[in-house]
């Protein structure tokens, strides 16, 4: 099997997982329905920009590569959410959903999805992520990384504050997790090498641009340095609640 048919059946595993399709089912719920026109910031394979067409007369997919998809009802675009290419209020709604937490100049994404949008955003973002949980090393340039190349952490004010001409019109909240780790535990397991971090990710290493791979041999210390971070984060959760996976806000254009 090559490498593209790899990767394309294990996003098809990922969108058939449990916690996916749940939280597809979420996004579809609440975006607003029956409007002309929506633009799908970060279309990748085109899953939510097909499910968007249901809603929508037109859906503009809209991704750093052009798209190589095609379907009915759906244009492909190339672009960058930083810096859009369209009028102001050029779309009824802007979908965004698995994206913000990836993109460094977070402010300026945020302000120009919400200057191309019309009447409403549908925005979903991981809630409350610790991301030192799965974070990984490089083995090229031997920095650390968060998991998934999530480089941004959110939460309700935070939303809130990165959309100020908008309001909070619907909010909803998707699955459930007690992931928390704690400065000393992470600093262990960085001194470990990260074995145990999402090595299996698509994102390469935020610092050189480098495809991450798991680490190799470890040494003895290493080995003492990860077993003793993952029983302080068993104590440790023994004692924190669980918390949602993610958040879907419907932001009302002012």
């Amino acid at each position: 099997m090559n490498h593209a048919s790899e990767k394309a059946n294990a996003l098809e595993a990922y969108r058939n997982s449990p916690s996916e399709m749940a939280r597809t089912r979420d996004l579809m719920h609440i975006v607003p329905k029956n409007l002309p026109t929506v633009l799908d910031i970060g279309a990748r394979d085109g899953h939510f920009s097909q499910l968007l067409t249901e809603h929508f007369e037109s859906v503009t997919a809209l991704d750093l590569n052009k798209p190589t998809f095609a379907f009915e009802r759906v244009l492909p675009v190339q672009g960058d959410a930083t810096n859009l290419q369209f009028p102001d209020n050029s779309f009824d709604v802007v979908f965004c959903a698995e994206v913000l937490e990836h993109i460094p100049q977070l402010e300026r994404a945020c302000a120009e999805l919400e200057r191309v949008a019309r009447h409403a955003l549908v925005i979903g973002v991981p809630y409350k992520q610790d991301t030192r949980v799965g974070r990984t090393t490089c083995n090229q340039c031997g920095k650390t990384n968060p998991p998934w190349g999530h480089v941004n952490t959110f939460d309700e004010p935070k939303l809130k504050k990165l959309f100020p001409k908008c309001r909070v019109a619907g909010k909803s909240f998707v699955g459930s997790t007690k992931d928390k780790t704690n400065a000393f535990s992470a600093w262990l397991m960085d001194l470990a090498g990260n074995p145990w971090g999402v090595y299996d990710q698509e994102e390469p290493c935020i610092h050189c641009g480098k495809q991450m791979s798991a680490p190799g041999s470890r040494s003895f210390a290493q080995k003492l340095c990860a077993a003793a971070a993952v029983r302080l984060n068993r104590v440790q959760a023994l004692f924190h609640s669980s918390h949602p996976n993610w958040i879907h806000v419907v932001l009302q254009k002012e």
